[in-house]
């Protein structure tokens, strides 16, 4: 018994300090601490990089332009002029257009005598085998007088002789001359009004004509009754009695067409 309990005391001593060694001791290496510990993580996305390129976006498409009604009329109140005898109709739409053009209040023109030398100075300038004025003598005059330039214009198709003489309108602020009843008589177009603004949209469609005819109130049993001053007239309208001009009739190089006086921008 003595020799089982020393053994048993021998035993103690060896177990008492292995257990206090252990409990002193970490349980994990640090190495091994830094290795098995879990690594943060983030769902934020990384930062951009300040030389990164900017994502590319293509350009916004630009609307494309609508035509919508347009109007330009010149004519004010006072302008119209009648013709005092039934050959007169250029002098007297020399007198319309030169109030039409005239807004500086200098006077207007509607006196008869006028209207005579008017005649006389446009028949001595055309070329016309019956002794009248025809439209390069009412070009000449307009031109000479101070309205101009003017120049005689034959335009084989409708729809661009009406575009050509609102065009002109609106480039120059002077009214058009339109040579009438295959040249028996001439009106003057002093507005339009239009599909598109002939400077935005060079195909522009005219929806209706403003026209002094001077010979109103009369009109012609042939061709149809004369419009009322600053009438606005629809193409149609227009069209019964604005027709082709032929020029064999008188001494002329244009071609067969709508004939037009047509104002000529400044150089």
């Amino acid at each position: 018994m003595t020799m089982i309990g020393a053994q048993l005391r021998l035993l103690a001593w060896f177990v008492i300090p292995a257990t206090l060694l252990s409990g002193c001791a970490p349980a994990i290496r640090l190495d091994e601490a830094a290795t098995d510990r879990p690594i943060q993580t983030s769902s934020a996305p990384p930062a951009a990089r300040e030389d990164a390129p900017a994502p590319h976006r293509p350009p916004s498409p630009t609307p494309t332009p609508v035509p919508r009604a347009f109007a330009l009329n010149l004519y004010q109140e006072g302008d119209f002029v009648p013709q005092y005898t039934f050959d007169w109709c250029v002098a007297a739409s020399i007198q319309i257009m030169h109030n039409v053009i005239d807004d500086t209040g200098g006077g207007t023109w509607a006196d008869r005598v006028q209207q005579g030398q008017l005649w006389e100075m446009a028949r001595a300038r055309s070329s016309n085998s019956f002794n009248g004025a025809n439209p390069l003598g009412w070009a000449k005059v307009l031109t000479e007088v101070g309205m101009g330039p003017y120049a005689v214009v034959s335009i084989a198709d409708y729809g661009e002789a009406l575009r050509t003489a609102a065009r002109a309108i609106a480039d120059t602020g002077r009214p058009v001359g339109l040579v009438m009843w295959r040249g028996r008589h001439v009106w003057v177009m002093s507005g339009f009004t239009s599909l598109g603004d002939p400077d935005q949209f060079p195909k522009f469609s005219v929806t209706g004509i403003r026209v002094q005819d001077p010979l109103y109130p009369y009109g012609d049993q042939q061709w149809g009754p004369s419009p009322a001053p600053n009438a606005l007239l629809t193409p149609e309208q227009l069209a019964t009695q604005f027709v082709v001009r032929e020029p064999r009739r008188w001494s002329s190089n244009l071609p067969t067409g709508y004939m037009l006086v047509l104002p000529v921008a400044k150089a």
